[in-house]
């Protein structure tokens, strides 16, 4: 019989998140002995690789970092999504330490988005073969699915969980001018909450504008609405599309008697851009 105990075999399974009976066969395979062991699963585990590249990891985490800019005028944030197969992995020490080193690599590379972001040496290797490393020790698919960036007179940063047990699952930058730094939290959360797809009308794509503009008039035409008020009613409903899709023209989330512009009016600020990732989304 293996010489292990129980701790042993529970200690192995949260470093490496792999399943009870393949750890209780790598300390059987060890003799007890837990760096093997935890060597035996890693080599599995890459062994593995190629056949998890077709499962879904769709679990995981989100997480951020704002830094002052180089030339100290300004902050700059940088945000990445880590995903994972399960939720057991994305709270696992192991995970989470590798999280940090993505959004190091993130921040301190440059990288703005996930390949160049893999392909980023760290210490002589590329990050991508440290995912797979972790990957292999963890036994699941890892993906570094996307980097975002922005960069401001301030960047104020939101994380939120979904699940109080489970790591940052949305995370949301935002950049603004100074004055506007007094809401950019609040402002924040109400994009987690709301998820925005634009930060202005100006930035919406024209053609969708003009499909907007189309169904609304074909719905109005199908409802029976006079042809005199058709206009009217196209643009209101467009003004409806605004308001789900466009940051500035949304209700406030702490006072929806009040838009984000009107509340950024209140304090004479500007918000300049803004992130937000949701895991899986």
């Amino acid at each position: 019989m293996a010489n292990y105990s129980l701790q042993d075999l529970k200690a192995l399974r949260e470093k490496t998140g792999a399943g009870m009976l393949d750890v209780k066969k790598a300390l059987e395979e060890a003799d007890g002995d837990a760096d093997k062991a935890l060597e035996i699963i890693r080599v599995k585990g890459l062994k593995g690789v190629s056949k998890r590249e077709g499962r879904s990891a769709s679990d995981g985490l989100v997480t951020a970092q704002v830094t002052p800019t180089a030339d100290g005028e300004g902050e700059s944030g940088v945000i990445v999504e880590i995903n994972s197969e399960t939720d057991f992995v994305a709270k696992n020490a192991t995970f989470l330490t590798l999280a940090e080193k993505v959004l190091a690599t993130a921040v301190s590379s440059g990288a703005r988005d996930a390949d160049a972001l893999v392909s980023t040496d760290v210490d002589g290797t590329s990050l991508q073969t440290i995912v797979d490393e972790t990957a292999a020790t963890l036994g699941e698919k890892i993906v570094v699915r996307r980097v975002g960036r922005v960069a401001g007179e301030r960047v104020a940063l939101y994380l939120h969980k979904v699940n109080k047990d489970l790591p940052p699952q949305v995370g949301v930058l935002v950049a603004t001018d100074v004055a506007g730094a007094a809401v950019a939290r609040d402002i924040a959360t109400h994009i987690a909450a709301f998820s925005p797809l634009y930060l202005s009308r100006d930035e919406v794509p024209a053609e969708t504008v003009e499909n907007e503009r189309r169904i609304a008039e074909e719905t109005a035409r199908n409802e029976g609405k006079p042809e005199a008020a058709l206009t009217k009613i196209v643009e209101g409903r467009l003004n409806g599309y605004f308001k789900d899709v466009v940051l500035l023209d949304q209700a406030f989330a702490k006072d929806a008697k009040k838009s984000v512009a009107q509340v950024l009016a209140e304090v004479g600020g500007t918000v300049t851009g803004f992130v937000r990732f949701r895991v899986g989304a």
